[in-house]
């Protein structure tokens, strides 16, 4: 029996597309992805890759504004996309927009399972608003089921009164034979790539948004701590952009010695090769619902340290194994794991080794085995 599975959901997302390529190829599964815009030019500059999208898509005409520091998108129909999908389970990313409320309330109205693929965690900083609490409680209470990527999101769900039996696993994942290939590559090129990217022989390494809340104040603080003589070996590059790059560059001129460079936002094709050239991934930030750059930094083979409060940490992080977890505000004990990698070649292969194992299970093919039981269990009752 085939199951019409539509998913609604923000952006074409470039490291969405694997995943909802894999579930379009499950036996069962006929999927159609409506997406509320084609992408988000204000927070994030992807590229997006349509000719690698595999599966039924539409992108509903949308209306996008920043309004008193909140994302505004407005859609028009949804109503008419979801009528015409005729869908036997739904599955919405999220609850932010005004779309997910109208596809709530088409699922109500069509006796249509409605699922909730959430990211949110106890940690997560944007939470706290009243109203925005009630309108959430609310969201939820109205849901058939829900889909998490990991322990964080699913103990987030309990608090809520939610039952463990209507919360669903689907691993969050990225294409980690993509990086793999392009990691080996890099290092087949070392020396050229550096050259090119004018890269430290030895680093640190920050993927993200550079924003204050991802904790690279206190990355840029740690850094400065170390021994000056390892910071003569071992530079720190920071992959990203954001409204907090000009302070950053500001006070990196004052460390000294250090090899601190700042390579902007690098797309997919490039991100591969600071992740594989450089010594661990470090995210030590303050929020996140959890955390992707961690899934490419391990399937290139990287040791990493993760800030506790990132959703991914519970899954993909364990202490003194593959890395270090580490404490948000706390500098010293992020100096401290961050040279006790650096100075150990040994130690880091290791840790490299055991990363790349681990994320071998958070693949798009597990992420997709995750939704069709999801979609199975709260189908059946339709």
């Amino acid at each position: 029996m085939t199951c019409r599975l539509a998913i609604v959901t923000e952006i074409i997302s470039p490291y969405r597309i694997p995943l909802f390529n894999a579930l379009a190829n499950c036996p069962g599964i006929e999927l159609h992805v409506i997406f509320l815009a084609e992408t988000d030019l204000t927070l994030r500059q992807w590229e997006v890759h349509i000719e690698e999208i595999n599966f039924r898509y539409r992108v509903l005409r949308s209306w996008r504004r920043r309004v008193a520091g909140y994302n505004v998108l407005l859609n028009r129909g949804i109503g008419d996309a979801l009528t015409e999908t005729a869908p036997d389970v739904i599955l919405c990313g999220g609850y932010n927009y005004p779309a997910s409320w109208q596809a709530l309330l088409w699922a109500r109205n069509h006796n249509t399972p409605f699922l909730l693929w959430s990211e949110s965690n106890i940690q997560d900083l944007r939470r706290g608003h009243a109203l925005v609490e009630l309108l959430k409680s609310e969201f939820l209470r109205q849901c058939s089921g829900f889909v998490v990527p990991g322990k964080s999101a699913r103990e987030y769900l309990k608090t809520f009164g939610i039952n463990e039996n209507r919360i669903f696993t689907a691993r969050n994942a990225v294409d980690n034979g993509y990086f793999a290939a392009a990691a080996a590559e890099a290092r087949a090129n070392a020396e050229r790539w550096r050259a090119d990217l004018r890269l430290p022989t030895r680093y640190f390494l920050f993927v993200g948004r550079l924003v204050k809340e991802k904790g690279i104040f206190d990355l840029l603080a740690a850094y400065a701590k170390l021994d000056p003589s390892l910071r003569q070996q071992v530079g720190l590059v920071f992959a990203g952009d954001g409204a907090c790059r000009p302070e950053l560059e500001r006070q990196a001129a004052d460390i000294s010695p250090g090899n601190i460079r700042f390579a902007g936002f690098a797309q997919r094709e490039r991100l591969a090769m600071y992740y594989a050239l450089s010594e661990m991934l470090i995210l030590p930030t303050y929020t996140d619902p959890w955390g992707l750059v961690v899934n490419e930094a391990m399937a290139c083979g990287l040791p990493v340290i993760v800030s506790e409060l990132a959703g991914c940490s519970a899954d993909l992080v364990k202490d003194n194994w593959n890395g270090f977890l580490c404490v948000p505000g706390d500098l010293d004990l992020l100096a401290d794991r961050m040279k006790a990698i650096a100075i150990s070649r040994d130690k880091a292969a290791t840790m490299a080794m055991n990363s790349f194992e681990h994320i071998s299970t958070y693949s798009p093919e597990e992420w997709a085995q995750g939704i069709v039981q999801a979609t199975s269990t709260c189908g059946e009752g339709r």
